[in-house]
């Protein structure tokens, strides 16, 4: 990548997040951290204002927005094959706006990499399939990991015995062809893990959480994967 290309790619980066460590930037683009302030300072020489929050990181200053950029071949491409994953391995939900998202993608590609995506389309396919991906519940389960709000879940168990659960969800897992959702459960006072596909029926109450300092989804996952090597 020559260095005209890796300043975009960093601008698009730190636009896309709220902040960004320059060790972030540094591992993501394989090189030093002395160059990822060399390149950080180009940036704002040339117009684009960048700013530092101690503690968190750099950004993009609210209000300034670059113009939109063309994708490669090689980008839509990518996305392509991702959404023949989304068809298969999420629900209605996830698969409507993942399909809007590709079509404005497409709508800024160039005539003839249009007639080589479509081509690509008819040439990707993907057998294997999610268990009740029929489900609608992954772009609300999203929305409360979002808008950090609790939800309320008529569960079922693997002994087929039903519980209405309020969860604070923290992340959510895809292991074992299935879904998983991870919260703070409001009954059992603890981290739990909820198959998605057990779920008959799921309410977001819009309320805020009420626990503060919630625990990290990969130190969750960390702890777990700790518990099954000690048994």
């Amino acid at each position: 990548m020559n260095r005209i290309d890796r300043l975009l790619a960093i601008a698009i980066t730190l636009q896309s997040r709220k902040y960004t460590l320059a060790e972030a930037l540094a591992e993501r683009f394989g090189m030093s951290i002395r160059t990822v302030y060399r390149d950080l300072k180009a940036l704002d020489e040339i117009g684009i204002p960048i700013g530092f929050e101690p503690n968190k990181g750099y950004y993009v200053m609210q209000g300034y927005f670059l113009p939109p950029v063309l994708f490669s071949s090689e980008e839509a491409n990518a996305l392509v094959l991702v959404e023949s994953i989304v068809e298969r391995f999420t629900d209605k939900s996830i698969s409507k706006h993942y399909h809007s998202a590709l079509n404005k993608v497409k709508s800024v590609l160039k005539n003839q990499q249009k007639e080589r995506v479509e081509h690509l389309e008819n040439k990707v396919f993907t057998t294997a399939s999610c268990p009740n991906h029929n489900f609608e519940y992954l772009a609300e389960i999203q929305t409360s990991i979002t808008n950090q709000t609790t939800l309320q879940l008529h569960y079922q168990n693997a002994n087929r015995e039903v519980s209405i659960r309020e969860i604070e969800p923290i992340g959510m897992i895809f292991y074992s062809m299935a879904w998983h959702v991870i919260g703070w459960c409001w009954l059992r006072n603890e981290y739990r893990d909820f198959k998605v596909a057990r779920i008959l029926k799921l309410q977001n109450t819009y309320t805020l959480f009420r626990k503060a300092n919630h625990q990290l989804l990969n130190d969750y996952i960390k702890e777990q994967e700790t518990r099954m090597v000690l048994t």
